[in-house]
């Protein structure tokens, strides 16, 4: 070997040496060679670099890379693999004379090991020997194990930079990557594990894990690949996402030739303005929403308190309903007002009761609401069998010790409160997307500045239905049309939201929105007809009270679709295609047309 490849082949060459086994053999007849994955700049569509990975021999058991890593493992020989990994790639690279960046896998402790042998300038010169550049290389940190010496990576990766080498570390959320590793190591690139790319087009979960991924890296200036992009939904919502970079099958496979290009399919969705679907999320409040409920510090006593020391808080805090008995801070009964002061007032109790320990009155099974306490638990309490809650009130604990009391009316108020703000999020009959989502996804919409259609859904006639049949026959046909909306929708393209009541509101990317919206239509006359008796099936309808107590002949339910289309730059907000939907919808009711479309609107004046 000439001179400069000695300088970095000089590591794992030597090693191989009087070795047998079979990875040894074929690193020692240059058998194993590179191939390149694109790295797609999501922005642009365009190959921001490539990944080099490494192969054995076509049809061998050494062909693929896990095969490589588990018999270099077995020979003692992992240094020396990934050496001699980096040589090839760099070899091969240089002999293309690609002008691209270049990610080469390296782990912590080989890439701390060869700068103290040799030094970062030996590296560098290396590089440049085969032709390559170090300002193009993005050298990634794989973690096969963990970082032991967290300071001394922190000066190799100030050393990296200083010859111009960039770094990235790889498969960050596998479970061995750190945030402190983040954090002090200050990589330029961090690459997000296939786990989280993989089904985020389904997956809420994943969506709000990336969504915070990217507020770490905004804080760090550190720019985001998301590996593993294996389909066309899941690449719609990482690009709208706003992740920078993007790698995986679908925009490009492992080639000995470097692709210049990604994939047509790939570049088509790039270049489509049609926003994702994000997946939503059922909204259910969790932690720490009692910390809004207005709790009442109130003064505790002792298990050996007395009776006449409880009388004594009562009568200086006339508003109290209860006390609390705590044992070093935990909750251990409660005292309730009335009842105490109804026994405290009867005759000779002070005279024989008045010394001894208040638990003689107490509720020594307590209600206890820890302040983490999520909403599904408060509604149990609600409809426990156990409603001394409504005249005890409750005992509130943090980590189990005692801060306050609250009373029944208003853990009521609270339930209420909360399930009402849930209500906005995810409707709880249908578990579609409620006004803030449908909201958040109108905005989305307006400022991709593509093309959409905002369709408002509502019943006619759904009011004596409802009165005559029933909540019960009512909520069947909401969910009906729900079913119906979703149905006709694509999930990628296509947001259904349920405004409320038997409001609904489609927000269509799907260019054939107009034959989807006369399918639903059609197929909710026909199938609400079975939610009617046989006797309203016949005549059509059903007599029912008029809003004004008049009594009439209403036809059958049906549904009237108002359509608002919405060209870009034509509406300024969410708001205002919401209120435009509605008028439409309206004017569908009045025409009795169905499906009525509003006149497109030109472009706003800036």
């Amino acid at each position: 070997m000439i001179d400069h490849v000695r300088l970095f082949a000089a590591e794992f060459w030597p090693a191989l040496s009087g070795r047998d086994g079979p990875l040894a053999r074929l690193m020692r007849a240059d058998a194993l060679y590179p191939v390149f994955q694109p790295i797609v700049d999501l922005k642009s569509a365009g190959v921001y670099a490539h990944e080099a990975l490494i192969r054995g021999p076509q049809g061998s058991a050494l062909q693929s890379a896990d095969a490589l890593l588990s018999a270099a493992q077995a020979e003692g020989l992992l240094y020396e693999l990934e050496l001699y990994c980096i040589y090839v790639a760099l070899r091969q690279w240089g002999l293309q004379r690609q002008p691209g960046r270049l990610f080469l896998n390296i782990s912590a402790h080989a890439l701390e090991r060869l700068v103290a042998v040799g030094g970062m300038q030996t590296l560098a010169r290396a590089m440049r020997g085969l032709a390559v550049s170090p300002r193009m290389i993005v050298l990634e940190i794989t973690e096969h194990e963990r970082v032991h010496d967290m300071d001394g990576l922190v000066d190799v990766a100030r050393a990296l930079h200083a010859v111009g080498l960039s770094l990235a570390l790889d498969d960050f959320g596998d479970g061995r990557s750190s945030l402190r590793l983040w954090s002090q190591v200050r990589p330029d690139i961090v690459k997000i594990d296939k786990y989280f790319s993989r089904d985020i087009s389904s997956s809420a979960d994943k969506l709000k894990t990336l969504q915070a991924l990217l507020q770490i890296a905004d804080v760090f200036g550190t720019a985001l690949v998301a590996e593993g992009i294996e389909n066309e939904a899941d690449l719609r919502v990482i690009r709208d996402l706003g992740i920078a970079y993007g790698q995986g099958y679908f925009m490009g496979r492992p080639d000995t030739d470097v692709q210049p290009d990604i994939l047509a399919a790939a570049y088509g969705v790039l270049h489509d303005t049609r926003v994702a679907v994000m997946p939503e999320q059922r909204y259910v409040v969790r932690m720490g929403q009692l910390r809004h409920l207005s709790l009442i510090y109130a003064p505790a006593v002792s298990r050996n308190a007395s009776n006449d020391e409880v009388a004594a808080i009562f009568q200086a805090h006339p508003d109290l309903h209860a006390v609390a008995v705590v044992n070093e801070e935990q909750p251990q009964a409660i005292i309730n007002r009335q009842q105490f002061m109804d026994h405290y007032a009867t005759l000779y109790f002070r005279e024989i009761y008045g010394k001894k320990p208040c638990l003689l009155h107490a509720n020594q099974q307590p209600r206890l609401i820890e302040r983490s306490h999520d909403i599904e638990e408060l509604i149990g309490i609600l409809t426990s069998q156990d409603q001394r809650y409504l005249s005890d009130g409750f005992i509130v604990t943090e980590n189990g010790r005692y801060v306050g009391l609250g009373t029944g009316e208003q853990l009521v108020r609270s339930v209420t409160e909360l399930r009402l703000e849930a209500a906005r999020h995810a409707n709880p009959l249908t578990f579609l997307p409620g006004n803030i989502p449908i909201s958040l996804h109108i905005k989305r919409l307006i400022e991709s500045r593509g093309e959409f259609v905002a369709c408002y859904i509502d019943m006619n006639n759904f009011k004596p239905f409802n009165d005559q049949y029933g909540y019960w026959r009512g909520d069947d046909m909401i969910r009906l049309l729900a079913r119906l909306a979703v149905f006709h929708s694509d999930a990628q393209k296509d947001f259904v939201g349920h405004v409320g009541g038997d409001d609904f509101l489609i927000l269509f990317q799907s260019s054939d929105w107009a034959p989807r919206c006369e399918r639903i239509i059609a197929e909710f006359a026909e199938q609400a007809r079975e939610l009617f008796d046989e006797a309203a099936r016949q005549c059509g309808g059903i007599h029912a009270e008029d809003r004004h107590g008049v009594m009439r002949f209403f036809p059958c339910t049906t549904v009237s679709i108002g359509a608002v289309q919405v060209g870009s730059q034509a509406y300024r907000d969410a708001e205002e295609v919401a209120t435009q939907a509605a008028l439409a919808k309206r004017e569908a009711k009045l025409s009795g047309s169905g499906l009525y479309v509003t006149p497109r609107r030109a472009v706003q004046p800036a």
